[in-house]
């Protein structure tokens, strides 16, 4: 009976998101100056494969004059969905937006709860960071400056793998997440979720969500685990904190902003849109939007500015 409810209301999220993803892109095609390698499978579960998939977008000139590609930065693009609905498809016009700033993006999708449990979606995390290690050469990577960008659940995500990878002692418990020939330069958190307690006694979406995500339904300790301002040191990479007004997570952005500032990491913060004139959740996907462009924009540039 609960693994139904969980799947009801995982169920009710997919149908709703999908609709306003699809309205979203309706009529959008690959620009004519993005290369784009699609439905990479970079993982090892053949249960779940279809979810274990990637795709690279490059800018087309990018190519030496012998045509060989030439190695680019690479952005990361870590979706979001409430840990149980999207894909590296509801991304990919967003993703290749990115792209067309001089990036190489590796844009994929992970497991979703109720499904797979965490950390899976951290797992699949590490396999992409792993596989771009392994495919440097094929695909024009330059893993001297590696970024990455992460929506609402996913800036979630991306702030848990990188305290993992900056910080030992919080890293121990993902023993799955190894040393790599690749710098994480910089990260952009977009709309995130970071601190699962701040609201859980008002919020029984929160709560159906978390117990579907998490083994133990969201214990005590595993609420602790997953908060992602909580584990920040100053070896943690430099971040982009975006959020706007008319945003429903918009006080999540403080308790963010608040860890980089007190650990003191290099970040710079937006709020995005003004009361007389509101944005919405993760409104910087509608690319077109004169607010995404220069959110995207002001992302991008951060992400150069932090260039070996």
């Amino acid at each position: 009976m609960v693994k139904l409810i969980y799947k009801i209301a995982a169920g009710k999220i997919r149908r709703d998101s999908s609709t306003n993803d699809k309205k979203r892109d309706a009529g959008r095609k690959t620009p004519d100056d993005i290369v784009r390698y699609d439905n990479i499978l970079y993982g090892d579960d053949v249960k779940w494969k279809k979810w274990q998939l990637l795709d690279v977008y490059r800018p087309r000139s990018a190519v030496s004059d012998s045509g060989e590609l030439k190695a680019l930065p690479v952005i990361v693009i870590v979706h979001g969905g409430a840990w149980v609905y999207g894909d590296k498809d509801v991304y990919q016009f967003y993703a290749m937006n990115l792209a067309q700033r001089g990036f190489a993006v590796v844009n994929y999708s992970y497991r979703l709860a109720p499904e797979v449990r965490f950390p899976a979606s951290l797992e699949d995390t590490e396999k992409v960071f792993e596989w771009i290690c392994n495919k440097a050469s094929v695909y024009g990577f330059d893993t001297q400056n590696v970024f990455a960008a992460g929506d609402s659940a996913g800036g979630h995500l991306l702030g848990l793998y990188a305290s993992a990878l900056s910080n030992p002692d919080y890293g121990a418990n993902f023993p799955f997440i190894r040393n790599k020939n690749l710098v994480l330069r910089g990260l952009a958190l977009n709309c995130g979720k970071y601190r699962m307690h701040a609201d859980l006694d008002t919020n029984p979406q929160l709560r159906l969500l978390l117990n579907a995500f998490m083994p133990q339904g969201g214990s005590l300790d595993e609420l602790k685990l997953i908060d992602a301002s909580a584990h920040v040191t100053n070896n943690f990479p430099p971040t982009f904190v975006m959020t706007c007004r008319g945003d429903f997570l918009l006080s999540e952005a403080s308790f963010m902003k608040e860890a980089l500032e007190n650990a003191g990491v290099r970040y710079e913060f937006r709020c995005y849109g003004t009361e007389e004139e509101p944005l919405w959740h993760v409104f910087h996907c509608t690319i077109d939007l004169p607010q995404a462009v220069l959110c995207n924009d002001e992302e991008c540039a951060f992400f150069k500015s932090c260039m070996a």
